[in-house]
């Protein structure tokens, strides 16, 4: 009996457990900058190994090459595990965010945003003037964009945004920045386009609102009926039984003020704004200039760590030495702490606005980085972000990646707008959900295009028709613009892309422009238009739009080009030429005849 229980089958079953669950392959995170050695140090190895490792993988490398994407992918083969490469201020703002007990509270970053005149500038104007720092600072003037003002013995740093389109920039480049957006609704005017548009930003940015109901004090102010139009837009304010946080405030009258900053400093507390001040400073770069006496200055805020006089430091594809810093004022600072708007002087060029900055150890690092940088670039084209389109969507749901479709609606009367947005959403599927992320009326703009661009989504016109500026644009951003004149049309293609279904698309793709400068009654003919080519080029037999400011007066094809009276196929900027038009008859001196063509693309 004895001898049986020594046969027992534990070590079997833990054999079989062991082979049920098969050993995770390790993960490591490299880092930009980075050589050889020091990566075989961050994984635990010796150099020698790991270029051993390497080149029987076929890699040959020595310990002070540098890392890249390549490098990183033959490591994680030689490994057989996950690698993952950051660029160098990914990696240490994951470090700064890691342990919790090093992150501590800091002062809330607001940006206020809404429609122009409803009193965003008066707005900024009275809290600035009634802040006793301002004052005992001497004066309230403003110089780099951003400024702090303190209350209770708290501070908060307010950003100066020329717009809707710079706050969403800073974020499609990665960079967030605003912690809380304050809307101002003027109590007069109500909801109007650019407080929807402000809505649609803020929301896309996934950042809290508050809303500030200003004007108050004048005799036809309706706080109720904003209200109504602001649940209307999805903002129910905590007096009508809601989440949104709203202050009724007169800029003019420095009303309630008081009452909007501890609103500001209370929702801070709430969602928890912290930041680690024991690493190297690192923010992001909200403007920047030339000086034509000091060089290239920029305004940055500082999000980690504390900078000081003396840092080296990266920020792009530039790098530099703190030279000096600067606070709102013009008055010279030691050190910049989290949340801190500051004007750094030292960079080696002008920075971009939204890139970050990040403090690194000596100058030598810097430059080491930059390099790289610079070495990528001249290389290949910078990396675009991947952008969603009808076309790929089906690729998408099959491949389990795709969950939702964005949408931004542009039409030409608010009935087209109000049917699409009940029409799209129920054409939803069980793999893909249609969001209707921003609508409004009239052309398509460079904010809706920076929208899409930040919020992956596809720009739906409705009898609208883009400019070819923002055509242009939308071809840099990577975004793609449907325009359409009949909605079955519209619904058919969403319907088919959710169906992997597409079918062929028209895509209109810009020419050029010619200005008409004088026009020619030719016999049996009719009329000819002498035209100069202002941009792109003009082509025979091209579809044209005729435009008379900012009205399309006709539409139609060319129907002969002729240049120093001969017959041509093509005529460049800059040239002049004879544009014989298909049924134009209302044409005039000075209209703009813009040229494009239909191009077919297959579905993927």
């Amino acid at each position: 009996m004895k001898k049986e229980t020594t046969k027992p089958k534990p070590p079997v079953k833990k054999k079989a457990k062991a082979e049920e669950a098969p050993k995770a392959r390790p993960k490591y995170t490299l880092r930009e900058g980075m050589t050889v050695r020091d990566a075989a140090e961050r994984i635990g190895l010796k150099p020698k190994d790991l270029i051993e490792k390497l080149a029987s993988k076929g890699t040959l490398l020595e310990q002070n090459d540098l890392l890249d994407e390549a490098i990183v992918a033959a490591v994680g083969r030689a490994l057989d595990a996950d690698v993952e490469f950051l660029g160098y201020e990914q990696d240490l703002r994951r470090r700064a965010e890691a342990t919790a007990a090093d992150l501590l509270p800091r002062p809330p970053v607001v940006t206020i945003m809404g429609h122009v005149d409803h009193g965003k500038t008066t707005l900024l104007d009275a809290i600035r003037s009634s802040n006793l720092v301002a004052k005992e600072s001497g004066g309230i003037t403003q110089h780099i964009g951003a400024y702090r003002v303190l209350f209770n013995n708290r501070a908060i740093t307010f950003v100066d945004t020329p717009g809707h389109e710079a706050f969403t920039q800073l974020r499609a480049r990665g960079a967030k920045v605003t912690d809380i957006v304050i809307l101002v609704v003027a109590a007069d005017d109500g909801v109007m386009p650019q407080t929807r548009e402000a809505i649609s930003h803020a929301k896309a940015a996934n950042v809290p609102i508050i809303v500030a109901i200003n004007k108050i004090d004048k005799p036809e102010a309706n706080i109720d009926r904003a209200k109504q139009q602001l649940s209307k837009e999805g903002l129910l304010v905590e007096d009508w039984g809601g989440q949104t946080i709203s202050v009724e405030v007169s800029a003019k009258e420095k009303k309630n003020l008081a009452d909007l900053l501890e609103m500001i400093i209370l929702l801070a507390d709430v969602i928890e704004v912290k930041a680690n001040p024991r690493v190297e400073a690192q923010g992001v770069v909200l403007e920047a200039r030339l000086d034509p006496k000091k060089g290239p200055i920029a305004t940055v805020i500082i999000q980690h760590g504390v900078l000081t006089a003396g840092a080296a430091f990266i920020s792009g594809t530039t790098h530099g030495k703190v030279r000096a810093l600067f606070d709102e004022h013009g008055k010279p600072l030691k050190r910049a702490e989290p949340a801190m708007p500051v004007e750094v002087l030292g960079f080696a060029e002008v920075p971009i606005a939204g890139d970050f900055f990040q403090v690194v150890p000596d100058s030598k690092t810097a430059k080491k980085i930059i390099a790289y940088r610079l070495s990528k670039v001249k290389k290949e084209e910078p990396a675009r972000p991947e952008r969603i389109t009808l076309d790929e969507l089906f690729k998408k749901i099959e491949q389990g990646e795709a969950k939702e479709l964005s949408l931004i609606l542009r039409a030409d009367v608010q009935g087209s707008v109000e049917v699409l947005r009940d029409t799209l959403p129920p054409l939803s599927s069980d793999e893909i959900k249609i969001r209707i992320i921003h609508e409004g009326t009239g052309n398509i703009t460079e904010s809706d295009v920076l929208l899409a661009s930040a919020s992956n989504a596809v720009i739906i016109g409705y009898n609208v028709k883009p400019s070819p500026k923002i055509l242009e644009m939308a071809k840099q951003e990577n975004v793609e613009i449907r325009s359409y004149d009949i909605i079955y049309r519209l619904t058919e293609d969403i319907r088919n892309a959710l169906a992997g279904m597409l079918e062929p698309v028209e895509k209109e793709v810009y020419l050029g422009r010619a200005e008409i400068r004088r026009i020619f009654q030719i016999p049996k003919v009719g009329s000819i238009a002498g035209s100069y080519v202002l941009d792109g080029k003009i082509i025979r037999n091209s579809l044209v739009r005729v435009m008379r400011g900012q009205q399309v007066v006709q539409e139609g094809r060319i129907t002969s080009l002729k240049r120093v009276k001969e017959n041509v196929t093509e005529v460049a900027k800059g040239l002049e030429c004879g544009i014989g038009l298909d049924k134009f008859k209302d044409i005039q001196e000075g209209d703009i005849i813009v040229a494009y063509v239909i191009e077919k693309t297959k579905a993927v």
